[in-house]
């Protein structure tokens, strides 16, 4: 995506069926005008749709939708050119389907009664190109993640030097490679590349997948 001047909102488009939290959620998320919602959606073709017009930088998914639901919208959406990075919004009763919209790849699961704070600061990560926990979502995924045996053995931790170590433990954070290579006095492209060496040594997909086995090994 276009990097956005430093001092212009992060462009977001927001999806769920639900006119009253959309409108919730729209003057939480531009209150401090860091962030402004350029489109609203009402299902997944919606959501789509807006995408492609707008362009935004950031994507915020309500999983249950009619019609073209959140799933199917997001595997859509990972196949546009240059998607932008998409978080799910969901309430502990859905919990569930984190595991589903982590296979998909999304770079984010955030909770519908996160501090208004919090979601700011979500959205303004993931447009800066990291990932983002709710803790407490992660504190219910975690016990499944490791009783399905999706998570990496200690040995598989112990493959990794070091350094990617202090990387996974940034990525763990929720910090972009940016900000990674800001706090270790590492240029962004050698972060990239120990960021790509965490992902294989670790068999993630994706920086949120590696920051739970992260979170599920101790880390961070």
């Amino acid at each position: 995506m276009t990097a956005r001047p430093h001092d212009s909102p992060v462009r977001i488009v927001l999806a769920d069926d639900e006119p009253l939290l959309r409108a919730g959620l729209r003057v939480v998320l531009e209150a401090e005008g860091t962030v402004e919602v350029v489109a609203e959606a009402a299902d997944g073709a919606e959501l789509l749709e807006a995408v492609r017009r707008h362009r935004p930088q950031v994507v915020l998914v309500d999983v249950q939708m009619p019609g073209v639901d959140g799933f199917a919208a997001l595997r859509a959406l990972s196949k546009e050119p240059d998607p932008p990075p998409a978080a799910v919004l969901t309430t502990f009763d859905l919990d569930g389907y984190v595991s589903e919209a982590l296979r998909i790849g999304v770079q984010g699961f955030l909770l519908k009664d996160a501090e208004p704070a919090a979601l700011v600061r979500a959205v303004l990560d993931l447009a800066a190109g990291g990932a983002v926990l709710d803790p407490r979502i992660t504190a219910r995924l975690l016990p499944r993640f490791v009783a399905g045996g999706t998570g990496p053995a200690p040995a598989q931790l112990d493959e990794l030097t070091l350094r990617e170590r202090q990387v996974l433990t940034q990525i763990a954070s929720g910090h972009s490679n940016a900000a990674i290579g800001e706090n270790l006095g590492l240029a962004e492209a050698t972060v990239k590349k120990y960021v790509s060496a965490v992902l294989a040594k670790l068999g993630a997909q994706n920086r949120v997948q590696a920051a739970l086995l992260a979170q599920g090994l101790g880390v961070g």
